[in-house]
This record gives C-alpha cells, sequence and structure tokens, in this order.
C-alpha cells in the first residue's frame, strides 16, 4: 500500500485530506509541521508527502530542502494564492517540491472538495515516480542549502559532487567545523562556436515536476543560439509571473510573461500565463506577434502545450523545435505531432529523468518525437538540432 505523509499546521486540512487519501486506498501519516515531519520520514518511510508552506517551527520550504537533501521523497505542495504564496511556492519547487495544490482562496471558485479532488489525483500520479528521477531536484537543493550556509544560515546540506553532463561543477571542501559541504555549483551555459543563424523558434511544454527541468534548460541555453521561446508551464495565474521573473534572474534571455499583441525576438523568452492560452498570431521580420485567447480548457489545462505548439507549426516558417518535459496527462502529443509535420524537430524527456513520465510518454507514443533525452543533456540536444554541433 503506498504511503502519504500529510504534513499541515490545520487539525482541519491534516483531517480532511487524511479521509480523502484513506478513502482512495492510501495509508497515511499526519505531521503538524516541518520538524514534526522529519522525525517522522524515518520511521514511515512515505512515498508521497503532501506539504503546507507556512507552519510554525520548521515551515514547508525549509522542510523540503531537508527531506530532498537526505531522503528525496515526491513533494506536492499546499499554497495560498496569494503573492506571497505564489513566492514561497516557487522557492519550495526550486528546492525540489515536483508539484503543488492551491488552497481554496474563498473566492468560492474552488473548494475544499475541489482540493482534496485533484491532490488525490496528483497523489495517484507521484505513486509510481522513479525516485532516482528526483536527481536535479536534489542537486539544486542542496546547492541552495550551501548558499543558505555561506549567508550565516543554518540549513541541514549534504555533499555535491560533480554530476556530469548536466553543466554543473561542484566539489567537496572543508567547512570550518572540519566537516565536508559543497561548494556552490557553477552552471555552464553551452558554448556555440558562432552565433547562429538560424533564429530558431523552440516551444517548451512541461507540467508536474517541470519548473526546476525549465530552469535548468533556461540557466543554459546560448544567447548566440539566437532563439525565440515559448514556455508552457501548466499553473495556475498569480504563479506564472512570479515564475517567468525567476527564469529572467537565471538566463541570459530576456523573460517575461506573455501579454496579449506582444512581439518576442532572438533572445526573448514568453512565458504563458496561467488562465489563458498563448498563441503565435504571426511571424513577421523574425519577430513573433502573441496572442492570448480565454478559449476552454484544453485536456483540463489552460495553458495548452497543444495549441502553442500547434500555432507555432502552422505560422512559423523559420526553424522550430519542439520540447515536452515531465508532466501528468496528454497535453503536448498534438502539439508535437504538429511541429513534426511542419518538418520541425521534436524532443521528449526520458522516462529516467521524468519525475512524471505522462507527458512525453504520450508525445513518444505518437511516433513524431526524433530524441528521447535525459534532463541534464537537453540544451545539448536542442542546440545541436540548430547548431550541427556535437556534444559529448
Amino acid at each position: 500500500m503506498t504511503r502519504v505523509l500529510v504534513v499541515d499546521d490545520s487539525r482541519f486540512m491534516r483531517t480532511v485530506i487524511d479521509n480523502a487519501l484513506t478513502g482512495s486506498g492510501y495509508e497515511v501519516e499526519t505531521a503538524v509541521n516541518g520538524t514534526d515531519a522529519l522525525e517522522t520520514m524515518s520511521a514511515f518511510d512515505p512515498d508521497v508527502v503532501t506539504m503546507d508552506v507556512e507552519m510554525p517551527e520548521m515551515d514547508g520550504i525549509e522542510a523540503v530542502e531537508r527531506i530532498m537533501a537526505t531522503n528525496p521523497t515526491p513533494i506536492v505542495m499546499l499554497s495560498a494564492y496569494t503573492e506571497a504564496g505564489a513566492e514561497a511556492t516557487l522557492d519550495a519547487l526550486e528546492r525540489g517540491a515536483v508539484d503543488f495544490l492551491s488552497k481554496p482562496d474563498g473566492s468560492g471558485s474552488r473548494n475544499v472538495a475541489h482540493l482534496v479532488d485533484e491532490l488525490v489525483d496528483k497523489v495517484d500520479a507521484l505513486d509510481d515516480a522513479d525516485v532516482s528521477s528526483l536527481a536535479v531536484a536534489r542537486t539544486t537543493s542542496t546547492a541552495r542549502a550551501v548558499r543558505s550556509t555561506q549567508s550565516g544560515q543554518v540549513t541541514a546540506s549534504g555533499t555535491v559532487t560533480s554530476t556530469g553532463n548536466d553543466g554543473v561543477d561542484s566539489k567537496p571542501s572543508a567547512s570550518p567545523t572540519g566537516t565536508q559541504s559543497a561548494q556552490t555549483p557553477t552552471v555552464r551555459p553551452v558554448d556555440v562556436p558562432t552565433e547562429s543563424d538560424a533564429e530558431p523558434t523552440i516551444v517548451v511544454g512541461a507540467s508536474t515536476g517541470g519548473p526546476k527541468i525549465v530552469e535548468h534548460v533556461l540557466e543554459r541555453l546560448p544567447l548566440e543560439l539566437g532563439a525565440k521561446l515559448l514556455i508552457v508551464q501548466h499553473m495556475p495565474a498569480a504563479f506564472t509571473e512570479r515564475f517567468a521573473q525567476r527564469l529572467e534572474t537565471v538566463s541570459e534571455y530576456d523573460v517575461r510573461e506573455a501579454a496579449d499583441g506582444d512581439r518576442i525576438g532572438p533572445g526573448e523568452v514568453a512565458v504563458a500565463p496561467g488562465g489563458a492560452h498563448l498563441q503565435v498570431s504571426n511571424n513577421v521580420g523574425g519577430n513573433l506577434r502573441l496572442r492570448l485567447d480565454d478559449d476552454d480548457p484544453v485536456h483540463g489545462v489552460k495553458p495548452s502545450i497543444d495549441v502553442t505548439m500547434q500555432s507555432v507549426a502552422d505560422r512559423v516558417a523559420d526553424p522550430i523545435c519542439g520540447v515536452v518535459l515531465t508532466g501528468m496527462g496528454r497535453d503536448g502529443a498534438a502539439g508535437i505531432e504538429a511541429i513534426d509535420a511542419a518538418g520541425g524537430y521534436t524532443i521528449a524527456q526520458d522516462e529516467e529523468t521524468s519525475p512524471v513520465f505522462g507527458i512525453p510518454c504520450q508525445a513518444i507514443r505518437t511516433g513524431c518525437v526524433d530524441d528521447i533525452v535525459p534532463a541534464t543533456e537537453l540544451v545539448e540536444k536542442i542546440t545541436a538540432t540548430f547548431t550541427g554541433e556535437t556534444y559529448d
């Protein structure tokens, strides 16, 4: 029986979530805050953790960091639908949480019943998640723990070693106490010998587990490639603007949340806003004109990867590449088919590095995926698609 640890300082929320998951056949244990969760982890050994963000003694962000540094486990955050909640949730995702759900905000559009139904679906999807796929999250979590330690904050971090082809260099060094700690990793963008004249359009689609992989791609994608990027990450409104701001801080590219009528050119990235579909309306003079629409959700989601990819396939004559990353569902499969039919190049993240293999799997089953690539080699493959360079 799959074991789920529910961490929340609200007795009401613990009871409601416990009842819903128990009724769905899961074995459930509860904890009242991050400190309690860490103590419960070793004895209960959960397969999935649901984690509140704001809690006394130790909040959910620090708890995620410690769990991912010592005992990587799929973690779903429960977040307040506020600006502060969005910021905290993205902190948790950077530290290794694979997904999040928004708590009801009192507007009447969502209630606790909606939340628990969605949570059961998330836990179902993460039930079969391969813990080894959380390697990127674990590396990110430990690196952040080291940076916090260097700034004088006390964290529980482990040792980071070189991770091969993922562009992160790190090695152990002696801490003031004589123990081994990690140096802050340096992220290397992929080298491009000369500036590309292809000015390609790249569409990246992701869902559960995607934010940290998308960030990893944006950190390393070379500006010399001259790409125009459209990012479709399944997130509700109020979160995507913050997500775009975070990508801006790690990337050489100019990143912003898309607005209706925007134009993006080489070296620019547009992130689809939550609650709207992102389309390309035309491609003139090397710039993409963007359009947002309020049509019904596709595959239950808005923004939809399919909608964006199909519009690119229909309206962009320059070289194009479609990339589908980790996530639950089948959004993106039809988009990959459209890009393939338009003569574009298509890439799917592999199963081993995907916390949830639904989206890449469905795309691969179409027979229209050119390459299946681990998360650590995505940028090399994308770059090679347009430069002809090979990377060891």
